[in-house]
């Protein structure tokens, strides 16, 4: 059974764009959310200089979304140093303790933890240079940390970061949903809606050729998922790698297909009924 939860924000200069706090009910657990620009400013908030997580969101030389996922024993004088050393990031979200419970091991073992999830989700290029080392810590501090992280990662989506939030969950998929095109030039594809948009899962084949009309956005939409190996050629078929994420099933089609095409009706249930008349 799953329960409601009230998250508790606080704009620190009423501010909506600037810093804000960020806590959940019931939980020791506190969130900071800062832009790069303001990080200077937070040496009126003695707590940031406490143990704790913290996440560097920008963006990398490709213009991909990247985050860099870090720990310090004193978080404030950790971001004073990234602000010199790291120039990728515009924002940082830092998680740190309001009763001061974690130490040095906790942290790292949430650290560690965060990496993992962010490196399986695979929605941000990660920036750390090497993966972060797991601690020894006890059982019992590792269910605390566990249930930490699970706040955590909510708060961070809640935040505006599907960082840990796999595109997909397959344990949640039901086979009823799953839409499919088949098609010319190869095409043998499925789908799925979410409430970000549509999913082209892992192992669908797209189009082994264009038409003459396809816009060039289109066609370097095409390149940048081969140059990336999130489709890739094998025997001489244009497989999915892992599963896509595209704005509406129109945007999703256009790919598949390799030319301009409406969504809602070549998407197509098992019973072939047009996503248009499944609405």
């Amino acid at each position: 059974m799953t329960f409601g939860k009230t998250i508790k924000m606080f704009l620190i200069d009423g501010d909506p764009s600037g810093r804000l706090t960020c806590e959940l009910s019931n939980w020791t657990g506190l969130a900071y959310r800062i832009p790069r620009t303001e990080v200077k400013k937070c040496s009126d908030r003695p707590n940031l200089n406490s143990t704790g997580v913290y996440m560097l969101f920008g963006r990398n030389v490709d213009d991909k979304e990247a985050v860099y996922i870090g720990e310090a024993e004193e978080v404030y004088t950790r971001l004073q140093s990234h602000l010199r050393e790291k120039d990728f990031w515009n924002e940082v979200i830092v998680f740190i303790s309001k009763d001061e419970n974690l130490n040095k091991a906790h942290i790292k073992y949430i650290e560690n933890k965060l990496y993992e999830k962010a490196k399986v989700a695979n929605r941000y290029f990660l920036m750390n240079g090497n993966i972060p080392p797991m601690p020894s810590i006890s059982e019992a501090d590792r269910a605390e940390m566990d249930e930490y992280i699970s706040n955590l990662v909510m708060m961070v989506n809640t935040l505006g970061h599907k960082l840990f939030e796999e595109i997909k969950d397959s344990s949640e998929v039901n086979a009823d949903e799953v839409l499919f095109i088949k098609s010319t030039r190869g095409v043998d594809a499925k789908g799925i809606q979410t409430q970000e948009g549509f999913v082209v899962l892992k192992g669908s084949k797209i189009a082994n050729s264009i038409v003459n009309s396809y816009s060039e956005r289109l066609l370097a939409k095409r390149n940048d998922l081969l140059h990336t190996e999130k489709v890739k050629v094998v025997n001489d078929e244009f497989v999915v790698m892992e599963d896509l994420l595209f704005t509406s099933p129109s945007a999703a089609a256009d790919i598949v297909t390799g030319r301009s095409a409406n969504g809602l009706t070549e998407w197509k249930d098992r019973n072939g009924k047009s996503l248009k008349d499944l609405v």
